[in-house]
């Protein structure tokens, strides 16, 4: 398939368009002391039926819709996007728990992410979904979406609050950032569950377990959650000295000419790996930034080599995927307030109130408590993830996909609001003890 001028020129109005809009709301929110992430989807969100398809119809539908050749484009530079997010995201995740604040991250970390995970599959089971449920959602599907997004919590957002706050290696940092790894790693698991099993039976099956032809749920069930944990483990257990070894070795041509073009080598491997199992790539992405990060040593965030690698995401398909997602919005007709407010309430009461209790068992007092409550309860990309992930997979509808979009952006602003009120005040917070 060869592309005319005519189509080259239509893809790059609406990529023009694109950057133009996430960088510079995200450049104003970063201003304001706000997640840029927020900004970037807000971008997308002003070109999208909210506002530039309200104002002007035709325009936004010939930029963004008119073409099949520009939608298909931009769906390929969204899901590349996602990925090299999955993959900067793993390469983040690091346990800076010390020995004495263990007791602490298990408590937190079992009751705040069990007992939300808990409730919202409960709450779905004896609500309707099928209002909020898309093509390929199930009562099953549905409810464990609920679950991850009640009990999840962003590292992104709130490693970035953090380390604007310049508390990043505080005991409060450490304990937060070790529990929002833990939490994330299991339901990232739990999300691979569900993608597989909206696959089942579907026109979509792909890997290895299409090969069987059944369409047994529970089967299904256990292959997804085993081949997860398997993949899991060979990439925690030897992912990364495989990749030590192979960027060490003199054979390795592409580390020699470029260590950032090798780490990409081994993002693409671990998807199209996750690929053949059936397993969602999203899920090869986040372990693929986990091996390559600990393999080189888990401090060289700030090496050339990750440097490149961020400024090459952050540059561009980062927040075009961003801005897609804010493009994707309708907040005009795909909204339903009573139940975004109901949902929220349920999701922040449960979240916030769970890490609350654990944190007073775990010997914190109570306004310690609550600060690990509020920066627990920010959802931040992994909600957004969440949503855009199980909406392309025909789980969930628009209406639940923009529920789930908005709840991610205001309990991070609410976040980093309460976060940034309560350190600016001090120089070494008092939050919890050392």
């Amino acid at each position: 398939m060869s592309l005319s001028t005519a189509d080259v020129t239509h893809v790059l109005i609406a990529l023009t368009l694109l950057l133009v809009a996430a960088h510079a709301c995200g450049q104003l929110f970063t201003r304001m002391r706000q997640p840029a992430v927020i900004g970037e989807i807000i971008g997308g969100l002003l070109l999208g039926p909210t506002l530039l398809g309200a104002v002007a119809p035709g325009f936004a539908n010939w930029v963004f819709g008119s073409s099949k050749v520009t939608t298909s484009v931009l769906g390929a530079m969204y899901q590349i996007g996602l990925l090299l997010l999955m993959f900067l995201v793993g390469a983040e995740l690091q346990l800076r728990a010390t020995r004495r604040e263990r007791r602490k991250v298990a408590l937190i970390t079992g009751i705040g992410l069990a007992v939300p995970f808990a409730i919202g599959i409960g709450v779905a089971g004896v609500l309707s979904t099928k209002h909020y449920s898309g093509p390929h959602g199930t009562p099953l599907t549905i409810g464990l979406i609920f679950g991850i997004a009640v009990a999840v919590t962003s590292i992104p957002v709130i490693s970035r609050i953090l380390m604007d706050l310049d508390i990043l290696e505080t005991a409060f940092a450490r304990v937060v950032l070790t529990v929002a790894v833990l939490e994330d790693v299991a339901l990232y698991v739990v999300l691979a569950l569900v993608l597989g099993l909206a696959n089942t039976g579907g026109q979509g099956v792909f890997g290895l377990w299409s090969l069987g032809d059944t369409d047994d749920v529970p089967l299904t069930a256990l292959y997804y959650v085993l081949a997860s944990l398997a993949f899991l483990a060979v990439a925690l257990v030897g992912g990364a000295r495989t990749v030590f070894s192979l960027a060490n070795s003199r054979f390795n041509l592409v580390e020699l000419r470029n260590p950032a073009a090798f780490r990409l080598l081994v993002l693409f491997v671990a998807v199209l790996a996750c690929t053949g199992l059936g397993i969602n790539p999203i899920f090869g992405a986040l372990l693929a930034g986990i091996a390559c990060s600990r393999a080189d040593g888990g401090d060289r965030a700030t090496s050339e080599t990750w440097v490149s690698l961020k400024q090459f995401a952050q540059a561009f398909f980062i927040p075009v995927y961003f801005a897609i997602v804010g493009l994707k919005l309708d907040l005009l007709h795909n909204i339903d307030l009573l139940f975004l407010v109901w949902f929220f309430t349920l999701a922040c009461v449960t979240k916030a109130a769970s890490v609350w209790v654990a944190a007073r068992l775990a010997g914190e007092d109570s306004k310690s408590a609550v600060q690990l409550a509020v920066a627990m309860n920010a959802r931040g990309g992994p909600g957004i993830v969440l949503a855009t992930v199980t909406f392309g997979a025909g789980i969930i509808n628009e209406k639940f996909f923009t529920i789930l979009v908005l709840l991610s952006i205001v309990t991070s602003q609410i976040a980093g609001y309460w976060l940034d009120r309560t350190f600016r005040r001090v120089t070494e917070p008092e939050t919890v003890k050392t």
